[in-house]
């Protein structure tokens, strides 16, 4: 066995195997679809030899193992045999095979050549057919032009013959048609203007046109030389038509002339030396108008054609010299003006135009100002094109209007100020806090002055009221809001702490906590009542009620003013004033309940907790803090129900600054020994439940505080307790002391370090070696 592998060791250098590519080997496998050894790519000759014969005596089937090798080899060097002949034999089908090809291609290529060669004759013949066809259209398209050049020539000369004798008789009913015919034709001519005969009869057309307009003129002045008498006339009704078919410019001189004519009274009546002129007889102008446009129409109407619109052409030039007429007057007399009059004539006049709008179409406003139409479209809110017809010559006053406003909001502060010493709070309901009653009626005149300014001038006027608005806000917030606010002063324990004290002092240490009570004396605290209480959280909520108001009435304000003025409009300083008014009340409200927890700070700070020698119950201290939140946070809570945003801000606030004063007062709390610290170390933790329980003490409802509100207190009185357990902890050995302090209170500086040191009664000359291995354990 060994001997043999040596040998095929020894030759295995000489074989050369062929190593395919990894596709290659799988694609003869698929083909193969068979599994021999031989076939592996990573064919090992030992080993499979040694697969062949594993043992010795394995070995004496050898040569039936060379004998079934030498067959297999015959018979593969036979099927080699046999491919190689089918190969030779496959070659020379595949090279007559390609032979063949060639020659096909070949008559393919003749038979497209051939017939490309027939498309291009083809195409050809359709170019000379399709020459012939184009030839003919063109000469019909000629010979059709040509006739109907032919009819409208006959059609111009017969009708310029047939108008001359018309106009001569005016025929006016017979005229309209042929005329409007001819003016259609004569546009057919244009481009055929410089040919003699046409220029002569369109020459003649507009000769025509020239002598019916002067003729249509002269009969209408003839008729209307009295207009008293004047009476429906069929020949100018027939005229009108005619009219309509001139230049435009004859119909609208007609019509200027006509319409001035209806006012010739009016201008008479109403110039500016007479009485009737002012505005107080405004109304008067109005009346002769609506009188005289019915006479019109049951005279005159029907002698127009209906889109003339004569009627609303009347009633736009009356709109068009009121204005003109009320502007010079009210300039000339503007000392005799007041708003009772000026308001006046505003009504009076925006009932006029209003009617007016529903009379007419406006029509003839829009086709001399097409733009007054775009707007409308853009405008959500319909606006007739009569509103301000006439009404904008009162703009230019309404500065009377403004100072009215200013005038009557300074009378209704005034007031609000008289009444507010008087009146109650409105009654709270589910959805609206109990407010001042001053402040909704205060809203309802700026509702109402809105309203007002709105359909006098939505320009510069409504801005000026805009800026009344804010000055009167600005005053409620300070005179109605901020001046009944009380003036929170620290407040002064005077001599009843300094006895307190001294009484602390005399007492043994045995039942020091026990007793404690009955010295916290519950007017040692300069506090709010209730009924203040809830004045303050009523101004709050009124602040509130005007801050989200001033808001609605700033967005409604944007909307009603012309789009290029609504940036002015600006009352965010205003609605920093009542936040400002807010922010105080909430200040107030905590630094009261803050005053009530004062004296049991203060008396903490005076317990002589070195000589503490037991830990009992809570300090009657903090019972005296809990039983004042007890008393206070609630009446804040049920007057702010409506405003649970700021209650939780009042409980923020209190915890923000009474937290930071605890601990300060715990650093005051010296010297201290070990039983005191945890003395007090029990006390933080119960003024840190009451604390956390500070947003519904004394509520049924058993309801969670913000996450906000807890991390506070939670943060703060940690604090307290890390402080306490560094007291706690020996001062020997030194290092261990400092590592544990900066471990509690990682962010403790070296001012808070002295004050540690002190708690504990450390003596001044170990501080500097204390000092230095906190100033070198950063």
């Amino acid at each position: 066995m060994d001997h043999s592998d040596a040998e095929i060791d020894e030759n295995s250098d000489d074989l050369d195997f062929i190593k395919f590519d990894p596709e290659v080997q799988a694609a003869i496998e698929e083909v193969l679809q068979k599994k021999d050894p031989l076939d592996e790519k990573d064919f090992n000759t030992i080993d499979y030899i040694n697969s062949l014969f594993p043992t010795e005596q394995s070995l004496s089937n050898i040569d039936e193992v060379v004998a079934k090798f030498e067959n297999k080899i015959v018979t593969i060097d036979n099927e080699i045999t046999t491919v190689i002949h089918g190969q030779v034999e496959a070659s020379q089908e595949g090279r007559e095979a390609l032979d063949e090809a060639q020659t096909v291609i070949k008559e393919l290529f003749f038979h497209i050549k051939d017939i490309k060669e027939q498309a291009v004759k083809s195409e050809e013949m359709v170019r000379e057919i399709t020459r012939d066809i184009k030839q003919l259209d063109c000469a019909k398209r000629n010979l059709t032009l040509a006739i109907t050049t032919l009819n409208h020539l006959h059609m111009l000369v017969g009708g310029v013959d047939n108008l001359k004798l018309l106009t001569q008789k005016k025929l006016y009913g017979e005229i309209a048609l042929p005329l409007q015919a001819i003016s259609e034709v004569m546009n057919y001519f244009e481009n055929y203007s410089d040919i003699p005969q046409i220029k002569n009869l369109s020459d003649q057309v507009r000769e025509i046109h020239s002598e019916l307009a002067e003729q249509i003129n002269l009969d209408f002045r003839e008729a209307f030389s009295n207009a008293r008498s004047a009476i429906p006339n069929k020949q100018l009704s027939q005229a009108c038509l005619v009219a309509s078919v001139l230049d435009p410019s004859v119909k609208k001189d007609l019509l200027k002339w006509f319409v001035d004519l209806q006012l010739e009274e009016y201008n008479h009546l109403f110039q500016e030396t007479e009485d009737t002129a002012w505005l107080d007889k405004i109304d008067k102008r109005y009346a002769w108008l609506k009188k005289n446009l019915v006479d019109f129409e049951e005279k005159l109407g029907n002698m127009f054609p209906q889109n003339w619109d004569v009627s609303e052409r009347i009633a736009v030039q009356f709109a068009h010299r009121t204005r003109e007429q009320l502007s010079k007057i009210m300039a000339k007399r503007k000392s005799e003006m007041d708003v009772k009059l000026l308001l006046y004539a505003i009504q009076k006049t925006s009932s006029f135009e209003n009617l007016l709008g529903r009379k007419f179409t406006g029509i003839t406003i829009t086709e001399e100002n097409p733009q007054l139409v775009v707007d409308n479209i853009d405008n959500p809110e319909f606006v007739s094109v009569f509103d301000g017809l006439i009404g904008k010559c009162f703009v230019p006053h309404l500065e009377i209007y403004i100072d009215s406003v200013d005038k009557n909001l300074s009378e209704l502060l005034e007031r609000f100020i008289i009444d507010e010493k008087q009146s109650k709070p409105t009654e709270a309901t589910e959805t609206q806090a109990s407010i001042l009653p001053s402040c909704p009626d205060l809203f309802v005149f700026y509702k109402k002055s809105m309203i007002q300014c709105a359909q006098l001038d939505k320009g510069k006027t409504m801005l000026g009221l805009s800026n009344v608005f804010r000055k009167y806000l600005d005053l409620y917030a300070e005179k109605l809001l901020q001046n009944n606010l009380p003036k929170m002063e620290p407040q002064s324990l005077g001599t009843s702490v300094s006895m307190l004290t001294r009484d602390i002092q005399r007492m043994s240490t045995s039942g020091l906590i026990q007793n404690f009570s009955s010295f916290l004396k519950e007017g040692d605290a300069v506090k709010l009542n209730k009924d203040e209480q809830a004045r303050i959280c009523c101004i709050l909520t009124t602040a509130e009620y005007c801050l989200e108001t001033t808001q609605q009435l700033s967005d409604k304000l944007k909307q009603k003013i012309e789009a290029q003025l609504a940036d002015d409009v600006d009352f965010s300083r205003e609605q920093d004033n009542f936040h400002k008014v807010i922010s105080n009340c909430i200040q107030i409200l905590v630094q009261d309940l803050e005053n009530a927890c004062e004296p049991a700070l203060t008396a903490m700070s005076k317990i002589q907790w070195q000589n503490i020698d037991a830990v009992g119950d809570q300090s009657s201290y903090i019972t005296s803090i809990c039983n004042h939140l007890k008393a206070n946070v609630p009446v804040v809570r049920d007057n702010l129900s409506q405003s649970r945003k700021y209650f939780v801000q009042f409980c923020l606030r209190f915890a923000n600054q009474f937290i930071p004063k605890f601990v300060q007062t715990i650093y005051k709390c010296k010297p201290m020994n070990t039983e005191g610290a945890e003395q007090l170390l029990l006390d933080a933790h119960m003024l840190k439940t009451a604390l956390l329980n500070l947003p519904s003490v004394g509520s049924q409802v058993g309801r969670q505080p913000p996450a906000a509100y807890t991390k506070v207190v939670t943060k703060g009185m940690t604090k307290a307790d890390m402080i306490l357990k560094v007291v706690m902890t020996p001062i020997e050995p030194n290092r261990n002391f400092v590592d544990q302090c900066k471990k509690l209170l990682p962010d403790c500086q070296l001012q808070e370090f002295y004050k540690i040191l002190d708690m504990k009664s450390v003596k001044r000359q170990e501080h500097t070696v204390l000092v230095e291995l906190f100033k070198s354990n950063k």
